[in-house]
């Protein structure tokens, strides 16, 4: 919550640096520990960092991680992640950074910190800064007033030390110019693919090359280890005609369970999505915002809102009129879930913000909540409390078998006692068994982690139970090259015919440069594409990425583009740079990105230099 809060204090350029900050600082390396003063985490330039500020730290830390893995965090990330050092790096930064700006004579007043809390509509009542909705929002979510206007001051301390150092900005029209250039540059292909797999029928098979090829990856070809089982089943499914539920019994159970057969409250709607990229400029937001309102305009004049959907919507139900049919209260995203859970049927909302863009949403039904009954349940109920049952008596049966089997000696002589018969295996390997039961992963697991002549213990499989015994073993063994023939031809001929078709590539590219053209058959051409297209007209972007790291005098590049088993021989056709199809609007943010770049190294600049001049103690102590 304060992360949002402060959000609200911050222009996006300042949340843009102070992340850059924050990578620059992870490579930060801190000093040794000078002291033991228990009551401080660390130490900048004589600045103790109190250990309450690490805790507090530490818990939103570890609260956002807990958020993320749905409430439980896996065994082991925290550690792995060095959350603590991260933590303390980060008080480490906010310390430097603040005296950073005291030596700048930058500060943030008081009463500028109350105007930014007073613009907050976190904080505000019909539009206006309310006291005591600031004070009930704040110990929602555990902070004090202190606190929370401390950090905030820090937050907008941050921004104007970025914002002062900013200003000091120079971007040349040529640092520009060559970026144009690099992005918006075009090149024309003309690609031919030679394939190994076109030239593994051309490979001959020379026994005597076959056998030295084999003896070099013989190891390749070692057989899996094989075992040969006998074993006892016992299938719940068998047992299950014993079980009796009665309908007490049932109606007992569905009474406790009741909870679990409660439908919630279902709404189904339709939207049309503009999207916006969280990352977008205004000038975009404000564009797609407009289109939004004017598409909504013509719903309100009585437009079908299933047909604007299909001409105008960019989301995945565009084609169904933008139909999300039913769904139940924390499906969707926060946004959009508060403010279709607050129409009414038939309703037509604003223009909705959420991370994907502008939505316009129209709810078309409600479907109450409500619990199903008895009789509807009944069936699946019974069904699921003789699974339940089941097991038990399908476990004594078991147990009362794998007593017998130790009171006769073995599973021979028990089947021969009992006249239970015993299921037989041939040989076979982990990864080739038999159909049935010996397919079953917990079956398998059990049986290759036993020894010739050794018995399983019960074995619990999602059906039932098995007890497994091994009556032979086949050890992995390396075959002779007559027993693997075909598979190692098959082999050698693939490997061998990536030589032949790279040494035709580089054939054909030889003959190219002396002709200085790319000419034969299977030749394809690409349109005009940028470096940074992704695979085009089945030209991979391996080939393109060669293409652009040409010189500009040549065509034709040093040796053959090799993607996997296929070799890429490629003519470059023709080059461009029209930067007047370019838009102002593309040259414009080019700019404000590359400016902002420069930015960003002068403030990594002169926070390498504050760092280096610093004295920073950490507790090593309390990190471990």
């Amino acid at each position: 919550m304060l992360k949002i809060l402060r959000k609200q204090a911050q222009s996006t350029l300042i949340q843009a640096m102070v992340l850059l900050i924050a990578v620059v600082f992870i490579f930060w390396g801190v000093g040794t520990n000078l002291n033991n003063n228990r009551n401080s985490v660390a130490s900048v330039n004589g600045e103790e960092i109190p250990v309450q500020d690490y805790q507090r730290a530490y818990d939103r830390a570890v609260e956002k991680y807990r958020q993320q893995f749905g409430g439980r965090i896996p065994a082991g990330l925290l550690e792995g992640l060095n959350l603590k050092g991260q933590v303390v790096g980060q008080l480490i930064r906010a310390e430097l950074f603040r005296q950073g700006a005291a030596e700048m004579g930058l500060a943030i007043s008081k009463e500028a910190t109350r105007r930014e809390i007073e613009k907050m509509k976190a904080f505000q009542k019909n539009g206006r800064f309310d006291l005591g909705r600031y004070k009930e929002v704040l110990s929602q979510n555990r902070l004090t007033p202190t606190s929370f206007e401390g950090g905030l001051r820090n937050d907008m301390l941050t921004g104007l030390v970025v914002e002062t150092i900013g200003s000091f900005a120079v971007l040349p029209e040529t640092e520009v110019a060559q970026w144009l250039d690099f992005s918006e540059r075009e090149v024309k292909l003309a690609v031919r693919a030679i394939k190994s797999s076109d030239f593994e029928d051309k490979v001959k098979v020379d026994d005597a090359k076959l056998a030295a090829w084999f003896d070099q990856h013989k190891t390749e070809y070692t057989t899996e280890p094989k075992i040969r089982l006998r074993y006892l089943e016992f299938d719940f499914d068998k047992d299950i005609g014993q079980v009796q539920i009665t309908d007490d019994a049932l109606r007992a159970r569905y009474a406790s369970e009741q909870s679990k057969y409660t439908i919630p409250e279902q709404r189904h709607a339709r939207h049309i999505l503009f999207k916006v990229s969280p990352q977008a400029d205004e000038q975009t937001v404000e564009k797609k915002k407009k289109l939004a309102e004017e598409v909504l305009a013509r719903i309100r004049k009585g437009e079908d809102f299933a047909t604007l959907a299909r001409q105008y919507s960019e989301g995945p139900t565009k084609d169904s009129g933008g139909d999300l049919g039913f769904f139940s209260q924390g499906r969707m995203v926060k946004p959009f879930d508060e403010v279709v859970f607050s129409m009414q049927p038939g309703a037509v909302s604003d223009p909705v913000r959420t991370s994907f863009g502008f939505h316009i949403i129209k709810l078309e039904e409600i479907r109450p909540a409500r619990t199903r009954s008895f009789e509807e349940v009944k069936g699946e109920l019974a069904k699921a409390m003789k699974k339940e049952e089941v097991k038990g008596i399908t476990f004594k049966k078991a147990s009362e078998a794998y007593e017998g089997i130790m009171r006769a000696g073995s599973i021979d002589k028990y089947s021969k006692q009992s006249g239970v018969a015993v299921e037989k295996t041939g040989f076979f390997s982990r990864t080739h068994p038999p159909s049935g039961i010996t397919s079953d992963p917990g079956f398998l697991q059990a049986a290759f982690g036993l020894g010739k002549g050794e018995l399983s213990s019960l074995v619990e499989l999602k059906n039932g139970y098995v007890i497994v015994f091994v009556d032979d073993v086949q050890k992995p063994v390396v075959p002779k090259l007559a027993d693997v023939r075909k598979r190692v031809v098959k082999d050698y001929r693939k490997e061998k015919a990536v030589d032949l078709a790279r040494a035709a590539a580089a054939e054909e590219l030889a003959q190219a440069k002396k002709q200085g053209r790319l000419s034969g058959k299977d030749i394809k051409e690409t349109g005009f594409v940028k470096r940074t297209a992704s695979r085009v007209a089945d030209v991979p972007p391996e080939v393109i990425r060669d293409a652009f790291s040409l010189p500009h005098a040549k065509q034709l590049p040093e040796q053959p583009v090799g993607v996997g088993n296929t070799f890429y021989l490629y003519e470059i056709r023709d080059r461009r740079l029209d930067t007047d199809s370019i838009s102002k609007e593309t040259k414009k943010q080019l700019r404000q990105q590359l400016l902002a770049n420069v930015r960003n190294r002068l403030v990594a600049d002169w926070l390498a230099d504050l760092q280096e001049k610093s004295e920073i103690w950490t507790n090593d102590a309390m990190l471990k």
